[in-house]
């Protein structure tokens, strides 16, 4: 899963980061309002944590021209502006959530993936597709077979999967659910993550279809 992590200061923004990475997020980190905008105008993100006093260009400002776009990326605003008309101005102009400093990261990363989830059209916390489940919180994934512990990208893109269950996605589109900007994209990596699910939770659980890309099968 790709975030766009928008924060102008270096220390938060890399504890950020680091949190999100460990938790099998790829991140893409921009430090002012008007980079946010022009990333956010030509990528494709899962989801996007803003905050709303930026250099350039006010948080707030990336969040009106992002909705006027009819983007329909959650956004969860992370900000010391912790005022009840500051929260309340901040979800009326179209965030998912808000989060004011300091915020425990774990209570961060339990809200990021409650608006990753309303986003699918998932309230549950457990993602299925009725062959296998998988809980985003610890990164298992259960089938017919037992009960197996997933690695950072081997969730991340059997995640990307169950969101769509039924929606073939290329290559390039796997591709970019794993990596962040500055990661160097392995050769075959789509593959062997691939090859690596199959031999945890069967041949069956990831469809190739020839020429296109792969799928999971829809319940």
């Amino acid at each position: 899963m790709r975030i766009l992590l928008v924060e102008d200061d270096p220390m938060i923004g890399e504890a950020i980061k680091v949190a999100l990475k460990d938790a099998a997020y790829a991140v893409d980190w921009v430090k002012n309002g008007t980079s946010a905008n022009q990333v956010l105008e030509s990528g494709e993100y899962q989801a996007v944590l803003l905050d709303l006093g930026l250099p350039k260009r006010d948080g707030l400002e990336v969040l009106r021209l992002l909705r006027q776009r009819r983007s329909h990326i959650p956004v969860i605003i992370i900000t010391a502006r912790d005022g009840v008309e500051n929260r309340i101005k901040g979800l009326d102009t179209g965030a998912d959530d808000y989060l004011a400093k300091p915020f425990d990261i774990n209570e961060l990363l339990a809200r990021l993936r409650a608006v990753i989830r309303r986003q699918g059209g998932n309230a549950s916390p457990i993602l299925s597709n009725g062959l296998i489940s998988l809980n985003p919180a610890t990164r298992e994934a259960q089938c017919s077979e037992g009960a197996h512990l997933l690695s950072a990208r081997e969730f991340s893109l059997l995640y990307a999967l169950l969101l769509r269950p039924g929606v073939i996605l290329t290559r390039t589109e796997l591709e970019e659910h794993i990596y962040g900007w500055n990661e160097e994209v392995e050769s075959n990596a789509v593959d062997f993550l691939i090859h690596s699910i199959r031999k945890k939770l069967g041949m069956n659980s990831i469809k190739n279809i020839r020429g296109a890309g792969w799928m999971v099968t829809k319940p």
